[in-house]
């Protein structure tokens, strides 16, 4: 039988640190599998109520989002940033919106090799059908969660990313 020195090295990492604690692997781990999780059940739901999918949603949702902020739309760099993914896949997924008539892109007016998104009135009913229903969908993925609990995890993630943000990338000088 294998003792406790025999441990393998993810087995000795996922080991709580002692005095209550839980290691960071296990809370990372945690909020990947609840990341994920949420995603899929929205993807579905967005699929089968809308015709559409997550990503779609997300850059009409970050579009409207920087109406405020960005009247003239927002670069293809800036989309990728806000989505966090390349912008190879904000291409292609811009394309597709701008073919269906939910976006229009236009050069910059500042810089003719830079192209601006902005949602179209179509864009913008689009979206506003799809927002309640998500609203919706995830208060029910919430809902067993008690609100003050809501609100504490939601400081606590807060609290997480704020650190997150101050440590240095590995490789990263600081």
């Amino acid at each position: 039988m294998a003792g406790s020195t025999d441990l393998s090295p993810l087995e000795h990492h996922l080991r709580d640190p002692g005095a209550g604690g839980v290691s960071p692997v296990r809370v990372w781990l945690r909020l990947l599998s609840c990341t994920m999780l949420i995603e899929r059940r929205l993807a579905v739901a967005l699929r089968k109520r809308f015709g559409t999918t997550l990503a779609r949603f997300d850059l009409l949702a970050q579009l409207d989002q920087a109406r405020a902020t960005h009247p003239g739309g927002l670069t293809m760099s800036e989309l990728s940033r806000r989505l966090m993914v390349s912008n190879g896949n904000v291409t292609g997924l811009v394309a597709r919106l701008a073919r269906e008539g939910t976006i229009v892109r236009r050069p910059s007016p500042t810089d003719g090799r830079v192209q601006m998104v902005c949602l179209t009135s179509k864009g913008e009913r689009t979206l506003a059908a799809m927002i309640p229903e998500h609203h919706a969908w995830l208060a029910e993925l919430f809902a067993a969660v008690p609100p003050d609990e809501q609100k504490r995890l939601h400081e606590l993630v807060g609290a997480l990313k704020s650190s997150i943000e101050r440590a240095a990338a590995p490789g990263e000088s600081t």
